[in-house]
């Protein structure tokens, strides 16, 4: 009897065991991949592959920390969990009570189920380990312990959390068709990949593979436009039939070694993978040939496509989820969030779109916290985006339990709060001349100035014309800047809220006062009282949508003064671009602006994700529309913002405790009469089926083992009927909503209007 059979006859275990292990936030450690594809080959292999001196043979998420952070999920028919205890071994045979060789954690009283540290001495670089876990229920159930997860550390320790190789998935065209003596090809998604053929040639010959993003008729668009992708290759063939692989170039602006633009490098592809280019369509010129077969090669991040589900009675709203959904896959390519295929560089605000959007359509966190890192330490230049760093960083916390990313970046992260720009007004200026090379490389910047930017593109930006408005609804940049200083505040709040978590008392009251100092000084002298709005800046007498927009999203609103801001802000409509869209759409749910959110989901003009759906676009773009951005292009996923803004705010669901010990469940629907939604949490998943008439609300809702739930029922009667499977359940009306709380099961949620 194996070790992880005997401890489970030993606990005489009484419920099932805990699953979905995960070593660094990641649950595949085993599988070893060659070049893209899974093989049957063992860690113990990749290792002699290490001392044949073969590093490139196999890829695999390697463990780089001698203090790993262990995860799990608890089962379906358990509420929460008392204790716990895990065992680290260096075989099976030794994973049990009393036998673990490098670490057994003792019986641990902790409702945590993830961040839990493997506090051993004894780990090893290069080395393959097992570990399980057991635990105690809420009612004092013993469960059996886990299949073991087993792991590899890496050759040395490193400084950059784990991720897992990038994949691909083989995919065949959805229709060929004849033009001509041309062939004209969709593999009906646009995809980063590379292409293989088997060709049947008569003769010696040259045929020439048009590839690209858009199509004109049974063509591929040569003249695309903007930044949208064409490219043209020869390929040679030999009499006879072949296969062939196009070889890909790299492209000369985002495939460059050295720093590109202000100190920031573009992202490589790695060498077990080979050039991609972005393409949906395919055109071969075939001359005296035949098409045999045509294979397209998807490179991605790991992907479960089963992990999320959208589906509603709105069916513009249904293709504006598949768009964002696809594009956060499609986008993956790199293994980091990136901007685009232009740069292919990552930049806070893409990653904050892109983590969040990632949450909610894949049970993946490992590519999240590697891409927050990356940015942390290799900041880009606009001022806001170095305090976005302090966003993303609580979003990594927030959404996986784990605080190893703050610790390790504690320091930067206080940086990052620019309070070392602070003028004797109480705001901060990049203008007055307190810009340092201390303060920046501090920040983890490591280029020339930092500048405010409000949002992109500003006016007079690249790509823009000098008479352009730019996407900041005609923002006023001056030495003080509203929306620079509500960033700020927002940066301090939440750096007290990291040093309290980390148990930093002094610096939990330091930011904490630091932040209503600022939240006094910009409601003293950037709020208007007599327009009760925010200006653009100290001197501006410019009311643009982002310097009333931002405040709100970050609480510096007085509540007295709430109502007028948010009439201001509906006035402005979709003056954002495509990333302020995220924090628009935001401000609009939790100020319960559901059907006006609604509208701005759906709607058909050129501000709005129907617009790249009907250009034939399959990835979200870099702005709305040529229009706004003459050189957008149709691979950027930080316009994919539905993604999570669809599950997040309209169905209602977040946390509200790290780690998904405690979330809310508040669907905002407006006119929707129906809708069904799966989201993955670190927890387990979550669903909810709503339907709704004049004269009830009916939601079915799944609270994944170990989370706690308020629930928020919309009803804009004070008395009402509500009942949870059958039974009356008491409750309390609030702000439009019956409000109550549910442990983790399933339920059967009814309201009478």
């Amino acid at each position: 009897m194996n070790g992880i059979l005997l401890a489970a006859v030993l606990g005489a275990g009484i419920i099932s065991s805990p699953h979905t292990l995960r070593t660094e936030l990641i649950e595949d450690t085993h599988t070893v991949f060659s070049h893209g594809y899974p093989t049957n080959a063992s860690l113990t292999d990749v290792t002699m592959a290490w001392n044949r001196g073969n590093n490139g043979l196999y890829q695999i998420a390697t463990i780089g920390t001698p203090n790993p952070i262990f995860g799990w999920q608890l089962p379906d028919n358990v509420a929460t969990q008392q204790s716990y205890r895990v065992l680290v071994a260096t075989s099976t045979e030794k994973l049990f009570e009393g036998a673990a060789d490098i670490w057994d954690s003792g019986e641990v009283q902790s409702m945590n189920t993830s961040g839990i540290m493997c506090m051993s001495d004894c780990i090893k670089p290069a080395t393959v380990y097992y570990w399980t876990v057991k635990f105690v229920d809420n009612n004092g159930n013993h469960s059996a312990y886990a299949p073991a997860q087993t792991f590899l550390t890496s050759q040395q320790w490193e400084k950059e959390f784990p991720r897992l190789p990038l994949r691909k998935t083989t995919q065949v065209p959805v229709s060929i068709s004849a033009n001509g003596e041309n062939v004209f090809i969709d593999f009906g998604k646009a995809a980063f990949g590379q292409l293989t053929l088997t060709i049947n040639s008569f003769c010696n010959d040259t045929l020439t593979i048009h590839l690209g993003e858009d199509r004109d008729g049974n063509h591929v668009n040569r003249k695309p436009g903007a930044s949208i992708r064409y490219t043209e290759y020869k390929l040679p063939v030999r009499k006879g039939t072949d296969k062939y692989r196009l070889s890909f170039r790299p492209d000369s602006r985002n495939a460059k070694i050295k720093p590109h633009g202000k100190a920031v490098r573009a992202v490589l592809m790695p060498e077990y993978i080979g050039e991609v280019y972005p393409f949906r369509y395919c055109e071969i010129e075939n001359g005296n040939t035949e098409v045999v077969d045509v294979i397209r090669e998807m490179v991605h991040y790991p992907w479960n496509e089963d992990a999320a589900y959208f589906h509603s009675s709105d069916s513009v709203l249904n293709a504006v989820w598949d768009l964002c959904r696809y594009s956060i896959l499609a986008t993956s390519y790199t293994g980091v969030y990136i901007d685009g295929d232009r740069e292919r560089i990552p930049y806070e605000a893409d990653v904050l779109v892109n983590q969040l959007c990632h949450y909610y359509v894949d049970e993946e966190y490992s590519m999240g916290r590697y891409s927050v890192d990356y940015v942390l330490n290799n900041g880009t230049w606009p001022t806001e985006w170095i305090l976005q760093g302090l966003i993303i960083a609580w979003n990594d916390y927030l959404y996986t339990g784990d605080t190893s990313l703050l610790k390790k970046n504690y320091v930067l992260l206080k940086a990052r709060t620019l309070a070392g720009l602070t003028e004797s007004n109480g705001l901060i200026s990049t203008k007055t001349g307190k810009q340092s090379r201390e303060l920046l490389r501090s920040c983890g910047y490591y280029g020339g100035k930092i500048s405010d930017i409000v949002d992109w593109p500003r006016k007079g930006a690249v790509g823009v014309g000098k008479d352009e408005p730019g996407e900041a609804d005609g923002y006023e940049l001056l030495e003080y800047n509203t929306v620079v200083n509500a960033y700020h505040y927002k940066a301090l709040m939440l750096m007290s809220q990291i040093a309290e978590v980390l148990g930093n008392e002094t610096d939990t009251e330091e930011y904490a006062d630091r932040a209503a100092k600022v939240k006094a000084t910009v409601n003293s002298l950037l709020f208007d009282k007599s327009r009760k709005c925010y200006r653009d800046g100290i001197g501006s007498n410019h009311y643009s949508l982002h310097a009333s927009m931002y405040p709100m999203a970050f609480g510096l609103v007085p509540e007295k003064y709430e109502k007028d801001v948010m009439n201001h802000i509906k006035s402005r409509g979709m003056a954002c671009s495509v990333f302020g869209s995220q924090f628009l759409l935001d401000v609009l749910y939790d100020d319960g602006l559901a059907d006006y959110a609604l509208t701005l989901l759906t709607d058909k003009g050129k501000r709005g994700w129907w617009n790249m759906i009907e250009s034939g676009s399959t990835i979200t773009w870099e702005a709305w529309d040529k229009a706004f951005k003459p050189n957008l292009d149709w691979n950027h996923a930080w316009g994919a913002a539905p993604a999570n803004i669809i599950p997040r705010k309209l169905m209602g669901i977040e946390p509200v405790e790290p780690g998904w010990n405690r979330m809310r469940m508040k669907p905002q629907p407006g006119k929707l009469k129906s809708g069904v939604v799966k989201i993955p949490t670190i927890k387990g998943t979550v669903f909810a089926a709503f339907e709704q008439n004049d004269k009830t609300f009916q939601i079915d809702v799944t609270i994944p083992s170990g989370t706690i739930s308020d629930v928020y029922i919309p009803t804009s009667k004070k008395t009402y009927k509500l009942s949870v499977n059958g039974q009356p359940m008491k409750s309390k009306w609030k702000d439009g909503f019956a409000t109550f709380e549910l442990p983790s099961g399933k339920y059967e949620i009814s309201l009478n209007k």
